[in-house]
């Protein structure tokens, strides 16, 4: 990923360092493992954890000559163990390192998403606690349609973030796994105490059948639920774009001091953060299938998926990261106008309140097809004419006076009634 977007807490992890940082924790769990058991001096081991190290030029370097990434890094370890370094992934095949790894570096990236995450979740708390009552018109195919509040629409988006959160806590026991059962998977050269040992030192279960690979829907798993997570990130950047339109201008992102939105015309305010999020959901959608693919391997193993996964974990990983933290600056920075929502709703004289006058004649005895010729024609004459009033328009129609008085006609237009039951939402959100 390129570094524009890569925030360093978890760039780090997906460093060359940290990879081989984890390689070697791998080693030396399962030598503590094989000593643990009696297969190795104890000794040994206290002798490979006291001089064992690597460089990641050093490792690079042998690598290019023998085109074999584990064999460079375990060439490099034993120039620095030195005797000992015989006892080092005994038994091993190359896959127990490098999966066993990776789900190392998995599980730490996604402690960071999911602490990001829950900014967002106060983030969107908080701006929801705050916009409660603040009352908007609310939308269906993209036509005005009956009054909401901004608050029930940040409710909304808070249910579906806290969905994302528990799908991430369930992920990271499908990913916490690893596997040091030998070339493919028999345990041949490897008892699986080794492997039960080895895991529980690093904090990991045992894969419960792994071939020479832990299978690839873990892993297509993982990106799948990354992809879930920024495509929620994007359904609200889309919306927040929507709602900053000049001709609707209900919300918009903050505009810091010395801000340009563009290089030709100076009143623009472009929404380009919520844009930004919108094109890298579309990457780490796109990885998901990538993620998908890899899962059909041949036989016991095969690297098919390896080239695949050295771009797309760690570019989901980072951009997930980086869209949780801009999601989180842009709902706590988020300007909203209450003047525009009220304005906008009241537009051709309140005629988003025509279900309520409809209902209301119903009740007063009209049948109920009558009432919805009477409402849509004064609804369809106010509708985008330039001063048409549905409001006006109604309280003048006899076929509506001789059923309702003019307060009953008055309540129609209150906007308190589409209100009176989203304390219930809110209580279940604990808001």
């Amino acid at each position: 990923m390129i570094e524009r977007y890569t925030l360093p807490e978890m760039g780090n992890i997906w460093t060359d360092s940290y990879r081989f940082q984890t390689w070697l924790q791998v080693e030396i769990a399962v030598c503590e493992a094989q000593a643990d058991l009696g297969y190795i001096p104890a000794e040994a081991v206290r002798e490979i954890k006291a001089k064992a190290n690597f460089d990641v030029k050093r490792v690079l370097e042998i690598e290019a000559e023998v085109r074999h990434d584990v064999i460079a890094f375990l060439t490099n370890v034993n120039e620095y163990v030195g005797d000992a370094g015989r006892y080092i992934h005994l038994g091993m095949t190359s896959s127990d390192v490098l999966d066993t790894a990776l789900a190392l570096q998995m599980l730490a990236s996604l402690d960071l998403i999911i602490q990001k995450q829950e900014e967002l979740i106060t983030a969107i708390r908080e701006k929801a606690r705050e916009h409660r009552y603040t009352v908007m018109i609310g939308r269906s195919h993209g036509i005005h349609a009956e009054p909401i509040t901004f608050g029930f629409k940040l409710a909304g988006w808070l249910a579906e973030v806290l969905r994302n959160q528990q799908r991430l806590h369930t992920l990271r026991k499908t990913i916490a796994v690893g596997q040091i059962s030998g070339a493919v998977g028999t345990y041949a050269n490897i008892e699986p105490r080794v492997e039960a040992l080895a895991c529980e030192k690093l904090g990991l279960q045992p894969d419960t059948a792994s071939t020479q690979v832990i299978s690839r829907d873990r892993h297509a798993d993982f990106l799948q639920q990354l992809a879930l997570t920024t495509a929620s990130l994007e359904r609200f950047a889309v919306e927040i774009r929507n709602l900053q339109r000049t001709d609707v201008l209900e919300v918009e992102e903050f505009f810091s001091k010395g801000q340009k939105g563009s290089s030709a015309m100076p009143h623009k305010r472009n929404p380009i953060r919520s844009e930004r999020l919108t094109g890298m959901a579309r990457i780490v959608r796109g990885n998901a299938v990538a993620a998908l693919e890899n899962v059909a391997l041949w036989h016991e193993r095969d690297i098919s998926h390896s080239s695949v996964e050295r771009v797309i974990l760690p570019d989901s990983c980072i951009l997930t990261h980086f869209m949780l933290k801009e999601s989180v600056n842009l709902v706590k920075n988020l300007l909203v106008y209450p003047e525009n929502m009220a304005q906008n709703m009241n537009c051709y004289g309140g005629v988003v309140f025509s279900q309520r006058v409809l209902l209301t004649l119903v009740e007063k005895g009209m049948n109920r097809e009558e009432a919805y010729q009477v409402v849509q024609q004064s609804a369809h004459t106010a509708w985008n004419t330039k001063d048409g009033n549905f409001h006006e328009l109604i309280a003048k129609d006899s076929r509506v006076t001789d059923k309702l008085s003019s307060s009953e006609i008055e309540a129609c237009f209150d906007p308190k009634h589409h209100l009176q039951h989203l304390d219930e939402v809110y209580q279940r959100l604990g808001i």
